[in-house]
């Protein structure tokens, strides 16, 4: 069993102390590289068990972007160094589309003294190592779990900039994770700003501390501080693809399009860039090159791991989907809905507001080729995801000649509440009333990329009924450029 602080491992004529972070040979110490040799220390002290790439990737290598040829190579440097077992094996087992094992046996001889003994003073450090971890995963429990741990760690060390950026990250997601509730966790707001604004303070040069800041403005609804802090990572730090993926998520319009354009050239076909991407074409009404960027993305988000993993991303499959769907193609829009449940992460951040959105397209998609007992069901199926989901609740209530079940809560963005009471009016036929409704919002809505969706609304259905949408989706055109 892995101790906390470390052990000291022997296999072979080898000892490696994982505290001290060496390697020798008998009484000779062996030189290898920093990343090398964590790679080897995760093998070893795995009981065995087989690691897979992405395992290997996130206690390696972190928030550094690498493939599977950087993670081959190091195994194979790592063997080199080893050399062979006497009995003339490797070392390091490789199992096709699994992962790798370390073969030869090994004793776990006892934990490393100086590991005893900066057993308080390593705790800190490595909260920042476990947060950094649960964060990049997006998986909410992984995440939660992070907390305690995380303010504990500020309790011990309150200057430490990372751990209040890494906190401000995990209350923003907190939030983020419950939005489309009925009544969303915004207690977690408060902390999330708190410590975003400390780690700025504590650390005016790091790009990560003002991107997370940017975050969570964002999510707080303050955008166009938000932008200006997502301009501020970038500045400090324009390399680092995260902080450009964050600028294009807290902006909108061809700024968000330059953000994403930035990330795709530091990390190829990253899917939640071209999903932002996308999501500017389909406020434009250019659905060509949605649909461009929306294929690329789905490419991507269908070889991610099925747990989601570092880079998880959901929703792409869903958006080509309403897409089809607003160009006429309702079987195209069922099948791709089938692919998004088929291929989303379910744990991921976005992943519970994600099912209860595809299964309201697919509900709206039914009601409109006639099969109403199915579209019923699908609603219903949606709100076992999110039970707040406005929108679901507004069409099951219409159904049933009745008030919105759920009206968003009144701090909501106004835009999507007005979507929202649209498609109720939609429901009753009030199509004028509807469209109303939504341009007076946009008219008096504050920049940004709310009301981007409109033209594919599966219930709203905008396409079928140009004359009478016209100048609200000309609004959310002009918002896009």
């Amino acid at each position: 069993m892995e101790h906390r602080g470390g052990n000291v491992y022997r296999f072979g004529p080898f000892e490696l102390d994982t505290a001290a972070r060496s390697l020798t040979r008998g009484r000779v110490s062996i030189v290898i590289p920093d990343r090398h040799l964590q790679l080897l220390i995760v093998l070893v002290s795995n009981d065995r068990r087989i690691a897979s790439k992405e395992q290997l990737r996130l206690a390696v290598w972190g928030d550094t972007p690498v493939g599977d040829s950087t993670i081959e190579r190091a195994i194979w440097d790592v063997r080199k160094t080893l050399g062979r077992q006497p009995d003339k094996t490797k070392y390091i087992e490789t199992f096709a589309r699994q992962g790798y094992r370390f073969a030869a046996p090994v004793t776990c001889v006892g934990p490393s003294r100086p590991a005893l003994a900066m057993e308080a003073v390593l705790a800190p450090s490595r909260a920042i190592v476990d947060g950094r971890t649960a964060l990049m995963t997006l998986d909410v429990a992984s995440i939660a779990q992070a907390v305690p741990m995380l303010e504990a760690a500020v309790r011990a060390i309150p200057d430490e900039a990372a751990l209040h950026i890494q906190l401000a990250m995990a209350y923003a997601i907190r939030f983020e994770s419950t939005r489309e509730d009925a009544a969303p966790d915004r207690a977690a707001l408060g902390p999330a700003m708190e410590h975003a604004h400390e780690g700025v303070r504590l650390a005016r040069a790091s790009g990560e501390a003002w991107s997370a800041l940017a975050f969570v403005l964002a999510v707080a609804g303050t955008r166009r501080d938000a932008i200006a802090a997502g301009q501020q990572a970038v500045t400090l730090e324009p390399d680092n693809w995260r902080h450009w993926v964050r600028l294009g998520y807290v902006s909108a319009g061809e700024e968000r399009l330059r953000a994403v354009r930035r990330a795709l050239e530091l990390f190829h076909d990253l899917a939640l860039a071209h999903w932002l991407a996308a999501t500017v074409f389909v406020a434009r009404q250019a659905c060509g090159a949605a649909l461009q960027h929306l294929r690329a993305g789905c490419a991507a988000q269908d070889a991610q791991p099925n747990d989601g993993g570092a880079l998880a991303a959901n929703g792409l499959h869903l958006l080509i989907g309403l897409v089809l769907a607003a160009q006429g193609d309702l079987e195209g829009a069922l099948e791709e809905c089938r692919r998004e449940l088929a291929a989303a992460p379910k744990g991921q951040l976005y992943g519970r507001e994600c099912f209860a959105n595809t299964w309201y397209s697919i509900g709206a998609v039914r009601r409109r080729l006639g099969r109403l007992d199915e579209a019923r069901e699908a609603f219903h199926t949606a709100l076992t995801y999110v039970p707040g989901h406005a929108r679901t609740n507004a069409v099951l209530a219409a159904c049933d000649g009745a008030a919105c079940a759920a009206a968003p809560c009144p701090d909501r963005d106004p835009v999507n509440a007005a979507i929202v009471t649209a498609v109720s009016l939609a429901c009753a036929d009030r199509h004028e009333d509807a469209a109303a409704v939504v341009l007076a919002a946009l008219e008096h809505a504050e920049p940004g990329s709310a009301g981007w969706q409109l033209s594919i609304e599966p219930v709203l259905n905008v396409s079928a009924r140009p004359d009478v949408w016209a100048r609200a989706l000309a609004a959310v055109r002009h918002r896009a450029g």
